[in-house]
């Protein structure tokens, strides 16, 4: 076999490996993972994969053409939107599955154990780094509960409007990442004279200090050397409290995972995402709760998620979401159609409504309970959806701020990503790239077309790691140091 068709309504197939000039009817090369015409497609008309439009003709297509960026191109496609249509029930589940978790005062589960220090502006990014830099591994060694202390540090907080949407994104990201039950302790640094108030915050989200709650601004305590000296202080009085923090079975109706997925290519919607839509819907089935996100990656698929919705007004708060897309990009003179990076074309994706097809499949196919903001908590079980940009670190920051405590992300090109305190699980789309960044994944999906593995036999693979993952098992992505430095919240508005 080398092509794969989707569907028998498809147009167009996706080669398994590099067709030659008459190879399989191809009528020039076609690379792996591209699109082959079955029939004569005429200009105009529309290209069909997954049973649905990706594109149209440019130019007229001949059967065994290359369809690419060359001949496809992209329109808006007006949907026609159907409520609570498709409600699929959840799995059932045989067991009753457990992992080993840190159940926090609140009744929350984490799967790791950080101490943050939070800024609430870029002026304190420096302050936070030599605070967490000063607890080196040699340190930690007498806290081995304790999985480190990290900075949290972003560009923004000041030159910001004082309300509205950008203002209200940050404080939930602080708030979020406060929150998060991977987190057990907070320092929180900012300079005093910020925009982003940290007494403000406190206030808005009815954070309690306390010794594992603490706050101080540059200006008050005296400059950098001070407040550096300061933060050491403090956190080392958290770190025995944090570390008689331990381990219990906790069931799997605890985690939140977030359905993430970075550097795509054409086997994304064909093997790692369908696998990992799969492991979502054993983990509801559990109880639990997968959030996927990257709005303008779910773009032209998502009248198959409001279908999928489990009420109208779930349904329409999604297309909410889309509207505004729609504005934003058109307002700052860019285009849904932007998303597709040079690197997701290489590897086969021509649009973004054949890309967002492909992404979509991360959230299975039980019913969608709950549409979010971006870092907005999550407070229903189930299959849901949060507002976030396609860049995966922003995406991924609002996820955990939302709580989400474990990461799931498929990647096809081969991202190196990870993010702290939710630690990253990384699924490898094809095993050519898998085998060549072996140090980078966790898991082989590719093995769907190499090895002839089913979907619900990988997605269930990914569904015991995420069990492992979050008894304590490091992922490579943390094996490797990653996640410093992708905390990067969404900045929404203009910079004054």
């Amino acid at each position: 076999m080398k092509t794969v068709r989707l569907s028998p309504a498809d147009n167009v197939v996706t080669a398994i490996t590099t067709l030659a000039s008459g190879d399989h009817g191809a009528t020039s090369q076609i690379p792996t993972g591209h699109k082959m015409a079955t029939e004569a497609i005429a200009r105009g008309a529309p290209v069909l994969k997954y049973a649905q439009v990706i594109g149209y003709a440019a130019t007229d297509i001949a059967a065994g053409d290359h369809v690419h960026v060359h001949n496809l191109e992209f329109r808006a496609v007006s949907q026609q939107y159907e409520f609570a249509t498709n409600l699929r029930p959840a799995l059932p589940a045989t067991t009753i599955d457990t992992f080993m978790g840190y159940r926090r005062a609140d009744g929350r589960v984490g799967t790791r154990n950080y101490i943050a220090v939070l800024t609430s502006v870029n002026c304190s990014a420096t302050a936070a780094r030599m605070i967490a830099a000063h607890f080196t591994d040699e340190k930690m060694r007498d806290y081995p509960n304790v999985d480190g202390v990290v900075a949290f540090v972003h560009g923004t907080g000041c030159g910001m409007a004082g309300d509205g949407d950008g203002f209200e994104a940050l404080q939930r990201v602080m708030w979020g990442y406060a929150r998060n039950p991977n987190v057990a302790a907070v320092l929180m640094a900012g300079l005093g004279c910020e925009m982003n108030q940290i007494d403000w915050l406190i206030e808005a989200y009815g954070l309690v200090p306390g010794p594992l709650f603490q706050s101080m601004n540059i200006q008050s305590v005296g400059g950098l050397r001070k407040t550096v000296e300061l933060g050491i202080k403090k956190i080392e009085e958290m770190l025995p409290i944090v570390n008689k923090s331990t381990r219990s079975a906790c069931p799997a109706s605890e985690l939140m995972v977030a359905l993430q997925c970075g550097g795509s290519d054409a086997w994304s919607g064909i093997t790692a995402n369908p696998a990992l839509g799969h492991a979502c819907d054993l983990l509801v089935a559990q109880g639990g709760t997968g959030v996927l996100a990257e709005t303008p990656e779910i773009y032209g698929a998502e009248h198959l998620l409001t279908a999928r919705a489990t009420d109208k007004a779930v349904g329409e708060k999604l297309i909410g979401l889309i509207d505004w897309w729609e504005d934003y990009t058109k307002r700052n003179l860019g285009s849904m159609d932007n998303n597709p990076s040079p690197g997701n074309k290489k590897g086969g994706l021509t649009t973004i409504l054949e890309k967002s097809l492909g992404a979509a499949a991360k959230g299975g196919t039980t019913p969608l309970t709950g549409v979010y903001k971006y870092a907005e908590p999550v407070t229903k079980p189930g299959f849901a959806f949060m507002d976030s940009p396609g860049y995966d670190p922003a995406s991924v920051t609002g996820q955990i701020a939302s709580g989400c405590t474990l990461v799931a992300f498929t990647t096809g090109r081969g991202s190196a990503f990870g993010a702290k305190p939710s630690p990253s699980m990384k699924i490898a789309t094809n095993t050519t790239m898998f085998t060549r960044m072996t140090e980078d994944m966790d898991i082989n999906a590719g093995r769907i077309l190499t090895d002839g593995a089913r979907i619900e036999e990988v997605g269930r693979e990914i569904y015991q790691m995420f069990l492992r993952v979050a008894s304590g098992e490091q992922t490579k992505s943390e094996a490797q140091g990653l996640g410093d430095f992708e905390f990067v919240p969404w900045q929404i508005g203009a910079v004054m």
